[in-house]
């Protein structure tokens, strides 16, 4: 039979990366728990994070929380990479629009999520809405920074190549100038998605009934590190399943910038 490659066995160890790195952790969470180095109050085994996920699951609670912190999230980071992709392309290119809000946009960005959940309950009440704002604030400041800068960082010689041959400014605009950022614009969704979550967690510890958010609050009040657990899991396999999703269809749609 002939031997293996070692690029084979290589390409083969970087695909299963994930999952080695899965069970590596688990393993090392396994041995803790089982040689009670901390309290299981303090670090739950993770048969008992499998537990409670099953005990949530069971009686409904994971999947109507799910069901409301996914809708939360997607329609948060809809409104907010719209606002930031659209605030961006004009900022980038436009003077006036870059010296009118570029400057205050910037002074928003070191703002946190959280610290907006106070005012957001002002303005929005405890509804949705003041989950939407917080959440795609976020997203917003993110897309619009890597949007502008991307806008902005156009090699000069594709334009003067478009405009050599006659292109009209608009048609360069559409052609060149937007394919040429894209690459930006997408690595600015790609961090919008992990951000929606985080923030999603930040909107839904005030003022909500339901969620991820709320639900880990609950649990911290019952002292329960297993339900905890299990929900900063979940948090983190959707966030994962989204960001993987944004980067195949901006894979597909930004096919040059493989090359």
């Amino acid at each position: 039979m002939m031997a293996q490659s070692p690029h084979f066995f290589w390409r083969v160890a970087r695909q299963s990366g994930a999952v080695v790195s899965i069970l590596f952790v688990l393993l090392v969470w396994t041995l803790f728990s089982a040689l009670n180095i901390m309290p299981q109050a303090i670090l739950p085994s993770p048969a008992s994070v499998w537990s409670a996920t099953v005990e949530m699951a069971e009686n409904g609670t994971l999947g109507r929380d799910l069901t409301v912190s996914l809708s939360r999230a997607t329609i948060g980071f809809s409104i907010g990479t719209s606002l930031g992709v659209l605030v961006g392309l004009l900022t980038g290119r436009m003077a006036l629009m870059q010296v009118l809000l570029a400057p205050a946009l910037t002074l928003l960005r070191p703002i946190p999520a959280i610290a907006l959940v106070p005012l957001a309950i002002v303005w929005f009440g405890i509804g949705e809405g003041s989950k939407y704002f917080v959440i795609s604030y976020t997203v917003f400041l993110t897309v619009w920074f890597n949007t502008h800068h991307g806008m902005q960082y156009v090699p000069d010689i594709y334009l003067r190549a478009s405009r050599s041959l006659g292109v009209s400014r608009a048609r360069e605009f559409l052609t060149v100038i937007i394919p040429a950022a894209a690459p930006y614009i997408l690595a600015g969704i790609r961090l919008g998605v992990a951000l929606a979550f985080l923030s999603l967690v930040a909107a839904e510890l005030s003022g909500a009934s339901s969620g991820i958010g709320y639900r880990l609050q609950e649990a911290r009040q019952y002292i329960r590190t297993d339900r905890m657990f299990s929900l900063l899991i979940i948090l983190g396999i959707l966030g994962a399943v989204a960001d993987v999703i944004v980067q195949r269809i901006g894979q597909r749609l930004v096919h040059w910038q493989q090359g």
